[in-house]
């Protein structure tokens, strides 16, 4: 694979990282199998927890920071983190505007802190590992701001980690290709 391709893999993992933003704002107001008046819509996770269906979406969006870090380098995974917090903060319900914007600036950026030293020793790892710190960073500043409780933080860090634990096999399969092709990390 030529540095051209590894360049366009990280666009991708870029363009679905900016994605996952809106779906994750459309999702919690209008996908669930219940929707709270004036509040999100709910999933069922088990165990009797129910999560906002948008947390699906962050889930996945701490796996692809990564990624985008990993093909473009540690400043378009930073330029990713900017740009993601400024379209969380747009597309935001006005009284959510604060509270989504910060969860998502603070928490991407911990998840960047936590995997750019520990991505060379392995991708898995240092993906579960800091997107750890970011989802519960973003469940926590989240709920507080948004609304000054965390009652459903299990069900925010659950939907989240779900969403985590599912990428991890393909992460383990994208890191197996790249050592087979010689590739390092951007």
């Amino acid at each position: 694979m030529s540095t051209t391709l590894q360049r366009r893999e990280g666009y991708l993992f870029l363009a679905l990282f900016i994605a996952c933003i809106p779906a994750a704002n459309y999702l919690i107001h209008h996908v669930g199998t219940r929707c709270v008046p004036n509040g999100p819509c709910l999933i069922p996770l088990g165990f009797g927890i129910m999560s906002p269906s948008g947390v699906l979406m962050i889930g996945v969006a701490l796996v692809l920071r990564d990624l985008v870090q990993r093909r473009l380098g540690v400043w378009a995974g930073f330029g990713a983190v900017i740009a993601g917090a400024a379209i969380s903060a747009f597309l935001a319900p006005p009284a959510l505007v604060l509270a989504s914007g910060t969860a998502f600036l603070l928490s991407e950026a911990a998840d960047m802190l936590v995997f750019t030293p520990l991505q060379r020793k392995g991708l898995v790892k240092a993906a579960f590992l800091s997107s750890l710190v970011g989802l519960v960073i973003d469940s926590v500043v989240f709920l507080h701001l948004a609304f000054g409780s965390l009652a459903h933080l299990e069900g925010q860090v659950l939907g989240k980690l779900l969403m985590v634990l599912l990428a991890l096999p393909l992460l383990a399969l994208l890191r197996s290709r790249d050592a087979r092709l010689g590739l390092e990390p951007a």
